[in-house]
């Protein structure tokens, strides 16, 4: 018979369960990704940051029926909220009330909430699109240049130096400058919305490329990328099967990352007068406007601003979150 086990705090500490309820190593039954799901669970701040993201797409799908409910139509103007005499708008806190959630522009009157919900779609479809272009074209070369190394790693590697040498920001206003009419199918704010998903993505690929070719540096010498090649296994079928699953959460995480990067970039091109052209509202188009009345109208400015600090600061909160949830390393 053997004898009894001298655990500390008793049988009920013991207990399989109650380890398991302690944060103990019990997951087994459980794939990666619902591990992975517990432990962003547990993360408050991450979950809130990702519960506002969700929000903040929610808008951006439904704009029209939003601001049927709660607005007027975003490039409407409104004369009658206007003082005639200032041009400011009528009211305390420029012009806020209940048909006027967040006010009134100055001398236009167009409504500042509309123009808000609207500029979400904006600064939405190009932050995403943007971090898709970069992360496919990202992974691609970077999966490609850790795999295969040798002059491929330092050709694909100085052409990554190259681009992040690149001075985008100029670039990027030399080239929205002198757009044409219509090109590729695609004309007015089609065009120039097209033209920045392809800038920002392209140029912006190298972060992400750096980061998929050290993963797949230390991946490439692991036992089951070994054990393929004795197989038999094809380049492409060890790139897709064995190494590309396990690039997913680098990836999953770096483009929560991304994304706000890319918002801040079309906000600041729009800011610039280089973006999607008036009266499309933008964010960044706001602030600009903003400028002028920022001393007698606060809420003009601050409505946009605002919207562009929490939309960004709740995909880096969600982003962190993400990571330390996909990172077996961290502590749960």
């Amino acid at each position: 018979m053997t004898a009894p086990l001298d655990v500390p705090g008793g049988a009920e500490e013991a207990h399989p369960d109650a380890v398991a309820q302690k944060g103990g190593v019990r997951d087994r039954g459980r794939s990666l990704g619902q591990i992975a799901w517990m432990r962003l669970r547990k993360d408050k701040v991450a979950m809130t940051g990702g519960a506002f993201v969700v929000l903040m797409a929610f808008v951006a799908l439904f704009a029209p029926v939003i601001v049927g409910l709660f607005g007027h139509p975003p490039n409407q103007w409104n004369r009658e909220m206007i003082d005639p005499a200032l041009g400011m708008p009528l009211g305390g806190m420029g012009g806020m009330s209940g048909d006027y959630l967040f006010g009134v522009e100055p001398v236009t009157g167009r409504d500042v909430f509309s123009r808000i919900v609207y500029g979400a779609r904006i600064s939405m479809l190009i932050g995403f699109l943007a971090t898709l272009v970069s992360v496919v074209l990202g992974t691609i070369m970077g999966i490609i240049a850790g795999y295969f190394g040798g002059w491929v790693d330092a050709a694909i590697s100085r052409l990554m130096d190259i681009f992040l040498a690149f001075p985008l920001l100029l670039f990027a206003m030399a080239l929205v400058g002198v757009l044409p009419d219509a090109a590729f199918g695609l004309q007015d704010q089609a065009l120039r919305i097209a033209i920045l998903v392809f800038i920002i993505g392209f140029f912006n690929w190298p972060y992400i490329g750096r980061i998929i070719r050290g993963q797949t540096l230390s991946l490439r010498e692991r036992e089951f990328v070994e054990a393929s090649r004795s197989l038999g296994a094809s380049n492409l079928y060890i790139l897709r099967k064995e190494l590309l699953p396990n690039l997913v959460a680098p990836i999953l995480v770096y483009s929560t990352l991304l994304i706000p990067t890319n918002i801040l970039f079309e906000a600041a091109l729009s800011f610039l007068g280089v973006g999607v052209e008036p009266p499309t509202a933008t964010w960044g188009g706001m602030l600009s406007e903003a400028v002028d009345y920022y001393d007698s109208a606060p809420n003009f400015m601050l409505a946009p601003g605002l919207a562009i600090f929490l939309t960004v600061l709740a995909f880096n909160l969600f982003g962190d979150g993400l990571r330390d949830a996909l990172d077996p390393r961290t502590q749960s």
